[in-house]
């Protein structure tokens, strides 16, 4: 896949620097800087070939498991043809004469065990930077799933790195970046890494996880049921599922039919507000105000969007968004 400008923007605090035209070079402004070079301009004129025994991982890993066959496809793709991107490392910073992977964990993998050396970019970074390059070619690439990339925002924060730094590293929208946030705080690690990667399980699944975990009592019914039979299957979609209709089973029964409900809602504003019912089978939206018309008639505009959307969220997302 090309990586043709896959470095849109990096934050650093740093004070500004005068541009530098070297491989990888920096445009500062403020706190906020973006890469000049693509990736192919970057690799034209700087590519060295390392031992791949003289590389280490980075500092914070952003994959909870490999794809065994992507990377048995990999294998056989340089061991036909070689290395066709290099990758990117820094020196390691506190062991002289080591490089640390910034990005190209997989191929620098697949040439340790191929006995190739390594085709790969060597730039300085501070680790501020290293994260964010890390970060944002996974993200062009994206191959990582929505909870390796949750998992990767949580230990940039364990780290100390601020919400700008991490929402830049992901390249996230504040939705996206809140979800995650919701994701990470109430969902134990150790329960992360027993379901897995799980690449078509997406964010709102994720997300509704979470909150079945907020209930009490939950978080020791799942930590006992991932030691179970019924958890240990190979596919990680699948156990996150067998998880997540675990844990349904513990929400408030649905009303009965015929049974109705009836809730409120007001805009911040007070400019609009709402009456609910809801019967089980029927479900009525009334909307009271001056502009009552205008948003019910946006809403009506938008059905298809609105029901394309509740669909993908009520079905366990193919893209790992």
């Amino acid at each position: 896949m090309a990586r043709k400008d896959i470095f849109s923007s990096v934050m650093n605090a740093a004070p500004a620097q005068t541009e530098r035209n070297d491989a990888l070079s920096y445009v500062v402004t403020g706190a906020s800087r973006s890469i000049k070079s693509s990736f192919e301009e970057l690799a034209k004129g700087s590519v060295v070939e390392l031992d791949p025994e003289l590389i280490d991982g980075s500092f914070v890993s952003d994959r909870i498991d490999d794809d065994d066959q992507a990377f048995q496809d990999l294998l056989a793709a340089i061991a036909e043809r070689g290395q066709d991107s290099p990758v990117l490392v820094r020196p390691h910073p506190s062991i002289s004469g080591r490089y640390q992977i910034v990005f190209g964990h997989r191929r620098v993998r697949a040439a340790r065990h191929l006995g190739k050396f390594v085709r790969a970019v060597v730039k300085p970074m501070a680790d501020q930077d290293h994260v964010i390059a890390q970060g944002q070619e996974n993200a062009a690439r994206q191959n990582l799933s929505f909870i390796e990339r949750t998992l990767f925002a949580k230990r940039l924060g364990d780290l100390g790195y601020d919400h700008a730094v991490v929402k830049s590293a992901l390249a996230l929208d504040p939705t996206t970046f809140s979800k995650m946030q919701s994701v990470s705080s109430n969902i134990p690690e150790n329960i992360v890494l027993a379901i897995g990667s799980a690449k078509a399980t997406g964010r709102d699944r994720w997300w509704q996880l979470s909150k079945f975990l907020e209930q009490p009592g939950n978080q020791a019914r799942a930590a006992e049921f991932i030691r179970s039979a019924d958890f240990a299957v190979e596919n990680s979609d699948d156990r996150f599922a067998r998880l997540f209709d675990c844990l349904s089973n513990t929400k408030r029964p649905a009303p009965k039919v015929g049974a109705s409900r009836t809730k409120t809602w007001a805009a911040k504003d007070k400019s609009l507000n709402a009456e609910i019912k809801d019967t089980g089978k029927s479900f009525t939206l009334a909307l009271k105000a001056k502009n009552a018309s205008r948003f019910g008639a946006y809403i009506a505009d938008n059905l298809d969007e609105l029901y394309r959307a509740f669909r993908e969220s009520e079905t366990v997302g193919k893209t790992g968004d």
